[in-house]
């Protein structure tokens, strides 16, 4: 029998990625629908290619209150979503809940929080699971061992049931159109899934507004952790780090960098049930999705979905 296989997509990491992929796509009545084509083609996309059991689709409900009590300048410098981006949000949702796909949103709870919560429930339960995102914050997640797979071997490499489970990533900037597993974080950071965590401790990230240790880049803090293993591991022997311009930037952003590992940990959602019966895709409604298609234009999808119909009467 054939191992569950979940598919989890990082909804608004998706939304701006079909939006700023396809521009000036108007609804009959002048409406942006750019964003919501894109994102309809890329998820149709995914799921082909992967076919999953399971699927969600996982959407930003507010910053973390905890992340921001620590530090009050989290995610601040981020750009507003685009006012047309944000006009189509909720016709995204109104197009996963007419094709039958679970979707997300709760409030106050990160994207990342809730998709690390599926991730590992998933895992442990012997799911194959794969995150579709660009978040280097996944990286930590990753326990796939096989070195990455492609979208033509993924059909086919499906484990059994009672075989460990997985968790791999998808990266839509990758164009080999990978799983990504162990080997190709090692490949992106030079450290292992584990001490990916720390290394992004060091590194702090900009887009969020999380500083990092002066002078410490991706290089020097990948060389630091397979020297001395963590974070904890560095302090513990700061003074064999060799170069005295880091040994000292290491000090004095001690405080910053336990810090920021608190901040960049993907951390459990209190209330989280991992329920498999709400990750199934449903029946879609094929009426709803022909008055969706309609209000936006959308003649391909509109015509594929009259296809079926049409020849269903035929035969009558």
């Amino acid at each position: 029998m054939r191992k569950h296989r979940l598919l989890v997509v990082d909804g608004h990491a998706y939304a701006y990625r079909a939006f700023y992929a396809i521009r000036n796509l108007r609804s009959p009545t002048g409406k942006a629908v750019n964003g919501i084509y894109g994102f309809v083609k890329m998820l149709a996309k995914l799921r082909a290619g992967l076919q999953p059991t399971h699927v969600v689709v996982v959407w930003d409900g507010g910053m973390d209150c905890e992340r921001l009590a620590v530090l009050p300048e989290y995610k601040a410098q981020r750009p507003e979503m685009p006012s047309e981006l944000a006009e189509q949000i909720d016709g995204m949702m109104e197009f996963l809940g007419a094709a039958g796909v679970p979707s997300v949103c709760v409030e106050g709870v990160e994207a990342d929080d809730w998709i690390a919560c599926v991730a590992r429930a998933a895992e442990k339960a012997g799911w194959e699971v794969v995150i579709a995102s660009a978040d280097k914050d996944f990286l930590q997640l990753v326990s796939l061992t096989t070195g990455g797979l492609n979208h033509g071997e993924a059909e086919t490499h499906t484990g059994e049931i009672g075989e460990a489970g997985w968790v791999g990533l998808m990266n839509p900037n990758d164009k080999s159109e990978r799983i990504w597993g162990i080997a190709d974080v090692r490949n992106k950071t030079g450290v292992n899934p584990t001490q990916v965590l720390d290394w992004l401790s060091l590194l702090g990230d900009a887009v969020d507004g999380i500083p990092g240790v002066p002078g410490v880049g991706a290089k020097t803090a990948t060389g630091l952790l397979n020297e001395f293993g963590s974070v904890d591991g560095i302090y513990a022997r700061l003074a064999e780090v060799k170069s005295e311009r880091v040994r000292e930037g290491l000090r004095a952003a001690e405080k910053e960098v336990r810090r920021n590992q608190g901040l960049v940990a993907l951390k459990h959602v209190p209330g989280f049930e991992f329920v498999p019966e709400n990750l199934v895709v449903k029946s879609q409604s094929v009426e709803r999705l022909m008055e969706l298609y309609t209000d936006w234009g959308f003649r391909g999808m509109l015509a594929e979905l009259k296809l079926p119909q049409e020849r269903q009467q035929s035969l009558i």
